[in-house]
């Protein structure tokens, strides 16, 4: 199986999910996840969301930057961890806008407590067992059970990405 760039496999594998889970660290420790529709995915795995200046992720990101994002589908898996930054800016907000965001931002793009989050992303990592990389790790299974070894896998199924 040919090799892949692992920073290209890895916006490839997460560029079409519309939701991941965002978490960040709560203040008196532990970690708070929630679902968050991506309002847009850069090649360079920065990633982009609305919030409201009220929610409190605000609070967390403030007090603790670092923050990670996970994708997951029947065959795929990544994360995304970097530093978080809660961003007013107005034009980027017109430029991100949903028409489906009029449900938690009633006033629209002018809302003034809606706000985006940039996660600046450092690294990641994915689990690909699709398509032919399913095949693959299927095959490297069944030989490592009928071998009695460990299963391995190549760097088209699984990397680590710094970003």
């Amino acid at each position: 199986m040919a090799e892949t760039d692992p920073h290209k496999h890895l916006y490839e594998l997460v560029k079409d999910f519309h939701n991941v889970m965002f978490v960040t660290a709560k203040p008196g420790g532990g970690f708070h996840a929630r679902p968050m529709a991506v309002a847009e995915l850069k090649p360079d795995a920065d990633a982009y969301f609305a919030t409201s200046l009220d929610s409190p992720k605000i609070a967390e990101i403030e007090a603790n930057p670092q923050a990670m994002i996970s994708f997951q589908s029947a065959t795929q898996f990544a994360y995304i961890t970097g530093n978080a930054r809660v961003l007013r800016d107005r034009a980027l907000i017109d430029r991100l806008w949903s028409n489906a965001w009029q449900a938690w931002f009633p006033k629209g793009k002018d809302d003034p407590s809606l706000c985006i989050i940039k996660l600046e992303a450092l690294e990641g990592e994915f689990w690909d067992n699709s398509g032919l990389h399913g095949l693959r790790y299927a095959f490297e299974g069944v030989k490592a059970i009928l071998q009695g070894e460990k299963a391995e896998t190549d760097a088209g199924q699984h990397a680590k990405v710094a970003l």
